[in-house]
């Protein structure tokens, strides 16, 4: 009898914590997951707008086919623009790319030498970041550097800083979070660093650099290093973060570009065409082929699918970062890929 009673017990208490559990199941997302897969990507981004999306673009280019155009939602929600798949968005760390593949260039012409470490080159860096007279330029690309990530820094995003002494200032003294090359964390002040490099060893902006080694020869006039070359704000998207009720386009945060520009840059980097004689070797052993990107307002899905042949870039608004809105975008780029896998078969 005992013995059944602790069973009844162990039963009941199982049913309360399945049903404790199903409370905690983002139902929103299994939800976006089980939706019958529509026959169209048009379809499929249109259904971004109930998903909570203000503004989505996707935009396909497939080898032999011309390539397409979709967007749902809003350009602007406040002025009841409709969204445009041509429009300007702030893509975030899909940049890191254009970053490693300007360091690859400078190394395989001996400007920058990847062995060498960060205090070689910043002594004056030594004492305020721990490690960097053991941190490797090499292990900065790759992220093994250690180095506390500057945006972690609490609450950074209420406040951004704008300079890079500004947000670099925002981890000096702080300790390693593993020791160099042990480990691997994703880390803007990796990057933060790589630019920096950059404008010290060039002697001018890196930005310059990156337009006349690979903006220019890849014909791409739709991609732009800051707001300050724009002439005309309202090509941007608009880019809202969910309670925070202002644009966030006016925000000073990296690199804008097009969908088509970035897709034209992500196939060239992945077909080698980007690269010189020498580069690409050095390229194959520093850094990634697709990238994501996220900030206040805007993210981005930048992916090149070998099997298909095909680039696919996806941009959405508004971000949560306390919510699943993220999340929601990579199941969204997910089935729009399966929707371009089906139609193969």
């Amino acid at each position: 009898m005992a013995k059944n009673k602790k069973k009844r017990i162990f039963q009941f208490l199982l049913i309360i914590g399945t049903v404790i559990s199903l409370f905690y199941v983002p139902w929103i997302l299994v939800y976006a997951w089980i939706l019958p897969l529509p026959n169209s990507i048009q379809e499929e981004v249109n259904k971004a707008v109930d998903h909570g999306f203000d503004a989505t673009i996707v935009y396909i280019d497939e080898a032999g086919k011309s390539p397409t155009f979709y967007a749902s939602g809003w350009h602007d929600p406040k002025q009841k623009i409709p969204a445009n798949p041509h429009a300007l968005f702030k893509i975030a760390s899909i940049s890191k790319l254009y970053v490693a593949v300007a360091i690859t260039k400078l190394a395989n012409d001996k400007k920058i030498d990847l062995q060498k470490t960060v205090a070689d080159y910043f002594p004056e860096l030594k004492g305020k970041i721990e490690n960097i007279d053991k941190i490797t330029i090499k292990m900065l690309v790759q992220h093994r550097s250690g180095i506390p990530n500057f945006t972690n820094y609490p609450n950074y995003w209420a406040n951004p800083k704008e300079t890079s002494k500004e947000k670099l200032a925002l981890i000096y003294n702080l300790p390693a979070n593993f020791a160099p090359d042990e480990s691997y964390e994703y880390s803007n002040t990796n990057y933060l660093l790589l630019r920096d490099l950059m404008n010290k060893t060039l002697g001018y902006s890196f930005h310059q650099y990156i337009k006349e080694e690979i903006l220019i020869p890849l014909n791409l006039k739709n991609t732009f290093a800051s707001l300050d070359e724009i002439e005309n704000l309202d090509k941007i998207v608009s880019g809202y973060h969910v309670g925070y009720d202002v644009d966030l386009k006016t925000d000073k945060q990296g690199m804008i570009a097009t969908a088509q520009d970035v897709a034209t840059f992500l196939r060239a980097l992945n077909n080698g065409s980007l690269f010189k004689n020498g580069e690409k070797e050095i390229y194959d052993e520093l850094y990634i082929y697709n990238h994501t990107g996220l900030i206040p307002g805007y993210q981005s899905i930048a992916k090149y699918h070998k099997d298909l042949d095909a680039v696919v870039i996806q941009f959405t608004s508004p971000t949560d970062f306390k919510g699943f809105n993220w999340n929601l975008s990579e199941i969204i780029y997910n089935r729009i890929v399966k929707i371009l896998r089906k139609k193969k078969d």
